[in-house]
């Protein structure tokens, strides 16, 4: 790799709050399941108050799917540097510290606005499936002047997260980055982040990426309604047509993927699951990490299956630090 990182990355900058809740807490909060949905500030704090019993064992950890994908690399051993925007507050120095500690990059002071950093409440019920409501505070207000420019020419791959699309001002910045990248030669991958975020946003998704991705990243559901297909097989040979390449997961059915010439697929892990929160961004930091480091899509699909797989066996979106270098025997030849 020539170039200086690996993965520059655009986000969301939230702070997740994660809790353990039950389905019962969710149906009488009038909460969604299993997607994530967007509120506000107050909607947010009643939330937190009708669980208030909840929060004495809650976790706080610098998150966002693209900061997760971006952590995720620089924990392997890749070069990464990740633009967000937080608000001038202790969540967003809390933000900034736990983005260096992980050996990310950032655009530091000149990615703080005046307000409330975003903040994500993650509900995990006990089939382990993670339900957020995520409040975006100053993350709808990233734009190019969150940006590095120099950075992002020298990166690998520009790497988006769907999330963006509902915001205006960060569909705008994600197309000057996206321009500016082309214009550099540097390849777009893209997280479609959501079923929700496909279905709700599909057009301004497609303007938002432009005419052609080099990597695409999701799951199942949202290859289906990314597609508007009924049957996967018959979605995924629509992706090969539309994309350079892809890695769609399928739960307890593995991984699909699509190196621009074939597709293969990678069997799922024999695990039990406790919290699939950020299992879909550990496997596309593992991807990531793996494929710029040399390695086969298959091989890549099965370092990222081993690495998703750890992180679902524990609450929480990553794994701890000395996590990281053991499972990189997965991609021992």
């Amino acid at each position: 790799m020539n170039k200086k990182y690996q993965l520059y990355a655009l986000g969301n900058a939230l702070v997740d709050t994660e809790i353990e809740v039950d389905d019962s807490d969710l149906t009488r909060h009038g909460v969604a399941k299993g997607v994530m949905t967007l509120v506000d500030a107050q909607r947010q704090a009643q939330l937190s108050a009708g669980l208030r019993d909840h929060l004495t064992l809650s976790r706080r950890a610098c998150g966002g799917s693209a900061a997760n994908t971006a952590i995720a690399v620089a924990q392997f051993g890749g070069r990464v540097f990740f633009s967000c925007n937080v608000g001038d507050d202790d969540n967003g120095q809390f933000y900034l510290d736990d983005l260096a500690a992980s050996h990310v990059d950032h655009c530091g002071e000149s990615g703080r606005d005046r307000g409330a950093t975003g903040r994500c409440l993650v509900m995990i019920t006990p089939d382990a499936e993670r339900t957020m409501n995520s409040y975006l505070g100053v993350s709808d207000q990233l734009d190019d002047s969150n940006i590095d420019f120099a950075a992002l020419a020298d990166s690998e791959y520009l790497y988006i997260e769907g999330y963006l699309v509902t915001s205006p001002a960060s569909r705008a910045a994600v197309a000057t980055a996206r321009q500016f990248a082309r214009s550099r030669g540097v390849k777009i991958a893209l997280s479609l982040s959501d079923p929700g975020i496909v279905a709700g946003f599909g057009d301004e998704l497609r303007e938002m990426v432009g005419d052609h991705i080099d990597l695409l990243f999701c799951n199942a559901a949202e290859a289906l309604n990314w597609t508007a297909q009924s049957s996967l097989d018959a979605a995924l040979a629509q992706l090969e047509g539309e994309v350079g390449s892809f890695a769609v997961t399928d739960g307890s059915a593995g991984a699909y993927l699509f190196d621009g010439y074939s597709r293969h697929h990678c069997a799922a892990q024999a695990v039990t699951a406790i919290d699939t929160n950020g299992a879909g961004d550990m496997f596309a930091g593992a991807y990531l990490y793996a494929i710029g480091a040399g390695h086969s899509a298959p091989q890549a699909g099965h370092f990222a299956n081993v690495a998703a797989s750890c992180v679902v066996s524990q609450y929480g979106p990553r794994l701890h630090s000395a996590e990281y270098a053991p499972l990189l025997e997965a991609l021992a030849p």
